[in-house]
């Protein structure tokens, strides 16, 4: 008798509903990803692959970590369209780099941002809604889903990591989006596209607004010591202002 023997798959090429708006988030945030490793705060010379991967760790590091947490294979490691969005993400971003101003790379890059944070928490959400994980620990998976990529770019490029430090309710964003979005579903059952819509025009909304207005998270009081020589921080309507306004 002739043994079964099972021929694998070059790749899984489909995609469901969930998985297009998911792969419209990772090519966002690996654009962002590519964005973020050029910015001075990040920057350490970075070679051209050195670039790449960081973007495919801002695209896909959250979703893996997403998947990872309800203990199913992550999406970005079967269908090789993540790969190639992501690398077509890098590569635009770095031709936008080279082209553009400061000041259009960082209002661009709040608006991909602010774009691309509410489709992660959203998915993270639903993702682990059916994999029958509960909705508490749904909202933390949409956080860790949203949040994870630009944490691992952090740490790689020795910066604090955003979710640690002042800024413009990242995290906070995320939480509102994901629980927005889980209320509308399974309280009120409301249509998921519809539920998806409202919540993700919250988020980006919201998320917008906190950046141009550089409204940031609390914190506690400080040190002292830790206060002498801190820089001022601007909103983005500022540093537009200041950028343009000099010109005109």
């Amino acid at each position: 008798m002739t043994p079964f023997i099972l021929q694998p798959q070059f790749a899984i090429w489909s995609l469901g509903t969930l998985g297009i708006i998911d792969l419209i988030a990772a090519t966002t945030n690996a654009f962002n990803g590519a964005l973020l490793a050029r910015r001075p705060d990040h920057y350490k010379h970075f070679t051209l692959i050195g670039v790449i991967l960081l973007a495919y760790i801002g695209g896909i590091g959250g979703g893996i970590l997403r998947d990872v947490l309800v203990n199913i294979v992550p999406s970005p490691l079967i269908n090789p369209w993540y790969i190639i969005f992501c690398t077509a993400a890098a590569a635009l971003a770095l031709v936008i780099e080279f082209y553009s101003g400061q000041a259009f790379r960082s209002g661009l890059f709040a608006f991909a941002t602010a774009f691309s944070l509410p489709w992660y928490a959203i998915i993270g959400a639903q993702t682990a809604v059916d994999h029958h994980i509960g909705l508490f620990a749904a909202v933390l998976i949409a956080v860790i889903a949203t949040t994870g990529g630009r944490f691992i770019i952090d740490i790689a490029c020795g910066v604090v990591p955003k979710q640690l430090v002042r800024g413009e309710f990242f995290v906070l964003t995320a939480v509102l989006t994901a629980t927005l979005y889980l209320t509308l579903r399974y309280f009120f059952h409301v249509d998921v596209w519809i539920s998806t819509a409202i919540a993700a025009m919250f988020g980006f909304g919201f998320r917008l607004l906190c950046q141009f207005m550089g409204w940031e998270e609390w914190e506690p009081w400080e040190p002292p010591q830790a206060q002498a020589g801190e820089k001022a921080r601007h909103g983005l309507s500022e540093d537009l202002q200041a950028e343009f306004g000099d010109r005109s």
